[in-house]
């Protein structure tokens, strides 16, 4: 039975089937891809970015609720130690309006991530703080509780990652931990405006900041420092014009707790 839906929240989004879920592992591609080529060699731990926390944003073009986000959204973007993302979704595509950079397996990861934390609906507008933690990402005092919460060390997220360009290439460094997980490489558009046409936002028009426009597998993470090199237009999927790396840990074939990140250039 789905639980009530939280005052800022819209009509709750219907659950997918088991299988889809199954489908929706950690930071699910939106096309089904081979790894990007990348070769894991011995590497020393590296010195980390001072991130804290990563917030994924779920949201819709066609959803009034949603603008109550924005704003906190616009300020979380640009705190530093925060990697904010915004991950459009497609279900209220029927309200009248189509999102135009939402992407199924955005859904999917959203619906994947109800499971580990306890929650029977998704809704917009959403965020997930380090995998972990699910709040109503326009209610800002309960965001910054939940980033304080997750704040798990001082020195920022517990396992040093780092991401930067050399060349054509992007040269990832991921530390030791005592956990597991894969590394993830995600396309980032920065800044996109839209004008909404149709729909519960008709005739508005709204700026979105950091929206993924593709998720990638890097390779896989034991717990032990390893170094992989990416071919740096693997990152610009569709019009992305940035990227972010995500060391994120697995529960049962779904998204888990994000243990690192780094972020590229300009961001």
């Amino acid at each position: 039975m789905m639980v009530p839906v939280p005052r800022p929240v819209t009509r709750p989004a219907a659950r997918l089937g088991a299988a889809l879920l199954a489908l929706a592992g950690p930071c699910a591609a939106p096309v089904r891809a081979e790894p990007v080529h990348a070769e894991a060699v011995r590497a020393e731990p590296v010195r980390a970015e001072p991130l804290r926390a990563v917030v994924e944003l779920f949201t819709s073009q066609g959803c009034a609720a949603c603008r109550g986000a924005d704003p906190v959204f616009r300020d979380l973007a640009g705190r530093p130690g925060i990697v904010a993302l915004t991950l459009p979704v497609t279900y209220w595509d029927y309200l009248g309006w189509k999102d135009t950079l939402a992407q199924k397996p955005f859904t999917e990861r959203q619906h994947a991530y109800a499971g580990p934390h306890g929650i029977r609906q998704v809704f917009t507008p959403q965020a997930i703080v380090n995998g972990a933690a699910s709040v109503v990402a326009s209610d800002r005092a309960g965001l910054e509780r939940a980033l304080a919460r997750e704040a798990v060390q001082p020195g920022g997220l517990s396992v040093p990652v780092r991401g930067e360009e050399r060349g054509d290439r992007i040269v990832i460094d991921v530390g030791a931990g005592g956990q597991r997980g894969e590394v993830w490489l995600l396309s980032v558009l920065r800044r996109r405006p839209v004008a909404i046409e149709r729909g519960e936002n008709r005739g508005r028009t709204a700026t979105y900041l950091n929206v993924v426009r593709g998720i990638q597998r890097v390779g896989p993470w034991s717990g032990q420092p390893v170094h992989y090199e990416v071919p740096l237009p693997s990152a610009r999927a569709a019009d992305a014009d940035a990227w972010v790396v995500v060391l994120q840990g697995a529960s049962n074939g779904k998204p888990g707790r994000i243990w690192g990140a780094a972020k590229g250039p300009g961001l």
